[in-house]
């Protein structure tokens, strides 16, 4: 399904939708009698000279505010903000043009609750396009493919944006860059493909590429320049991402003094009211799912105890917020030597970086199975999240050995709490790089909202039942 073929979809339905909400506003002016009663009710057929003209007017106005134009990662609100200007503005001329030609059927109350329908019907359907490309996305359904150049901070940050919003609709093939491997983001699933001498080959050998992002630094505009007529000639989309000092815009600050435009940088974290909101959102999880979260918690006590010796809780020290080490609690999955032998079993290690994952651990125990297929082996963590050493949501605490392991860029998801469940554990958990782990947990970080807390912890309910990725 191409750009084109949903715009001309949503054309039409807008169409459809914006002639059923004037018939419906007739309805309920004539019908219903709603806000104010009428002595006649003109009939339907005197509407349609109205009805067509209005059809011209929104047509007219929905092209010009570019309602019919769809952005990727636009919130609905601003998208519905567009289409409400365009719609007032259609209706403003309706009641302009009845007021100078006085027509003989007029009614301007049918013409406000013709603007209330349409803006209702036309956002619901909206909504329901949104919802329905997301799920399509998510499967890899009608994605266009994408090219990143460039591997710096603004290259990462495409990337994670990518990773992290597949409802955006991109697939990234793979990225190039001319920086030595250590500066290489390096991901599995997103591979370096090669040097920027290698675009215009890399670009023909994919026949359906869709776009390239650019992400360079500034002083490299000669290349940048060259990249562009490569994408021209090949009729690929390019999109140049502004280098900006090789930060992520997020980092970047727009401010006026007397006229004159500045730029500033912003410590990327989540400020105080911020992290006064983030903690009164788990309190009051904490505290509805308590009797639920104690109940199953020793039922799992009670078997971890019948099933293995040892203790029944594990605890192990983490990094938190600005390197802060701490215990983390967890129910015993494994049996009691597990940490003695982990040095054995080294070569079955089956993640990348400095993390240590084996899907079939045999140093797992029955019950430790299970528990950890359905992550409630973290249970005990809520002690951690009343203790303020923990979130519900945010990047996991790491090992301080992992810690040790990290490149600079890494260390970036350690600037806020820690947390039980994440970005990365609803985009794949264990099945991720560990390079994607880092980036959507920067991510988080850039872009946090209490809304987005809510939405990865409604997410994580459904990825916790059916241990998608959990090892």
């Amino acid at each position: 399904m191409t750009r084109r073929t949903i715009r001309n979809l949503t054309i039409i339905t807008d169409l459809v939708l914006m002639n059923i909400a004037f018939a419906l506003a007739y309805v309920v002016r004539y019908r219903f009698e709603w806000l104010l009663e009428t002595t006649y009710a003109d009939p339907y057929s005197n509407y349609w000279s109205q009805q067509f003209l209005l059809n011209i007017l929104l047509i007219i106005t929905f092209a010009q505010n570019k309602a019919w134009q769809r952005r990727r990662g636009e919130f609905w609100i601003d998208e519905i903000s567009r289409v409400g200007f365009a719609t007032a503005t259609s209706i403003a001329l309706m009641m302009a043009y009845t007021f100078w030609f006085r027509p003989l059927t007029v009614s301007r109350l049918m013409l406000v609750w013709a603007l209330l329908f349409i803006v209702v019907f036309v956002g619901l359907a909206r909504l329901l396009r949104r919802v329905a490309l997301s799920i399509l996305y998510s499967r890899g359904k009608f994605v266009d493919r994408a090219l990143v150049i460039g591997s710096g901070e603004v290259g990462r940050g495409v990337i994670r944006t990518l990773l992290a919003r597949p409802d955006l609709g991109y697939h990234a093939i793979g990225y190039l860059d001319d920086g030595s491997d250590e500066n290489n983001v390096g991901l599995g699933r997103i591979p370096h493909l090669g040097s920027l001498a290698d675009t215009e080959k890399i670009i023909a050998a994919q026949p359906h590429l869709h776009t390239v992002f650019i992400a360079l630094p500034g002083e490299m505009h000669r290349e940048i320049l060259d990249l562009l007529q490569i994408c021209h000639k090949r009729s690929v989309r390019a999109q140049v991402v502004p280098d900006l000092l090789q930060l992520s815009l997020n980092r970047v600050e727009f401010n006026n003094m007397a006229g004159i435009p500045m730029l500033g940088i912003r410590d990327v974290h989540i400020n105080r009211l911020q992290q006064a909101l983030k903690r009164g959102l788990d309190l009051l999880v904490i505290i509805l799912g308590s009797i639920p979260a104690l109940l199953v918690g020793l039922i799992i006590a009670v078997s971890i105890k019948l099933d293995s010796p040892g203790p029944v809780l594990y605890a192990a020290e983490r990094i938190g917020r600005q390197g802060k080490r701490f215990k983390m609690y967890k129910f015993r999955s494994m049996i009691e030597d597990a940490e003695q032998k982990k040095g054995m079993l080294q070569h079955l290690n089956e993640a990348d970086g400095p993390i240590f994952k084996i899907k079939d651990d045999p140093r797992l125990t029955r019950v430790g199975r299970f528990i950890r297929r359905l992550s409630l082996d973290e249970l005990p963590q809520l002690i951690n999240v009343l203790r303020g050493e923990m979130s519900l949501v945010g990047p996991r605490p790491p090992l301080p050995e992992e810690v040790a392991a990290y490149k600079p860029w890494h260390r970036q998801r350690l600037v806020v709490i820690g947390g039980i469940t994440g970005l990365w554990q609803v985009s794949g958990r264990s099945d991720l790089t560990f390079d994607e782990l880092c980036l959507l947990d920067i991510y988080y970080i850039e872009n946090w909202s209490l809304w987005t807390d809510l939405r990865i912890l409604l997410q994580t309910i459904p990825h916790a039942l059916f241990g998608k990725g959990a090892y």
